[in-house]
């Protein structure tokens, strides 16, 4: 039977004992790492320095770019099956869109399982759906026409917006906050980002969280007769995260 093990017998024609450690019957383990390798006191860690900063940008962002992260991005290609396997034993699934150059997280969920839930899954708010709706769109229209980048202005952004305002709706200033609080949070989270004072680049992930059938779905939604025109009523989900406060990357940190 496999793990079993079997007594070592002293050989009788050389008189020679057991080893007292065993070490004979068991296979050695690898060594975890060269002391040369550790990062830190006590380091036991067997991933060079990029794929660990991969991993924890990974847990720590909404998600992680090769255009932002270029030789983490590298890193987590080279090491992706022992990062996911990093992720798979805290219950997380690791996805990566080599199309898109983009890596991100998942909380894993299964039937019969008492899972701990490491990251929430809330959906957008209504106000930052109308304005991904019209960020995917402006992407979508600049792909076709062949530019490689695409960007929004706040001010259009603004007015798309509140152009779904209810009619009876009087307190405007209320709202144009709810919009300016929404770009601050697609900024936050680099689904849009700032190229100069109010205009803004769309970031590639927006089709990710936004695909075609998606984009369809809230579309048609949208240009419905029924007169039902509350974003709330649709949410759209994103890669998840693990609280509701974003971690500054040090990178940041480093350039403010």
């Amino acid at each position: 039977m496999t793990g079993t093990t079997q007594d070592v017998v002293p050989d009788a024609d050389s008189g020679t004992e057991p080893d007292a450690s065993g070490a004979g019957a068991f296979v050695a383990e690898p060594a975890i790492a060269d002391d040369d390798a550790a990062l830190f006191a006590g380091d036991t860690g067997v991933l060079p320095y990029e794929a660990r900063r991969a991993l924890a940008l990974v847990l720590q962002r909404r998600y992680l770019s090769a255009a932002a992260h270029p030789a983490e991005w590298k890193a987590l290609l080279a090491h992706q099956n022992v990062l996911a396997s990093r992720c798979h034993d805290l219950f997380v699934e690791l996805v990566v869109d080599r199309d898109y150059e983009i890596a991100y997280k998942r909380q894993v969920r299964e039937a019969g399982l008492s899972i701990p839930v490491l990251l929430k899954d809330e959906p957008y708010k209504r106000v930052e759906t109308l304005l991904m709706l019209f960020a995917r769109n402006r992407f979508r229209q600049e792909q076709g026409a062949g530019e490689r980048a695409a960007h929004v202005d706040a001010e259009e952004l603004v007015d798309y917006a509140l152009g779904f305002l209810a009619a009876d709706e009087t307190n405007l200033a209320a709202r144009r906050r709810e919009v300016d609080n929404a770009i601050a949070t697609l900024v936050r989270e680099h689904v849009l980002d700032e190229v100069a004072e109010g205009r803004y680049r769309v970031q590639p992930v927006v089709e990710i969280l936004l695909p075609v059938e998606r984009l369809r779905e809230l579309t048609a939604w949208l240009r419905s007769p029924s007169g039902e025109r509350d974003p709330s009523a649709a949410p759209v989900e994103h890669p998840e995260r693990e609280d509701e406060t974003e971690p500054v990357d040090e990178d940041e940190e480093a350039r403010a």
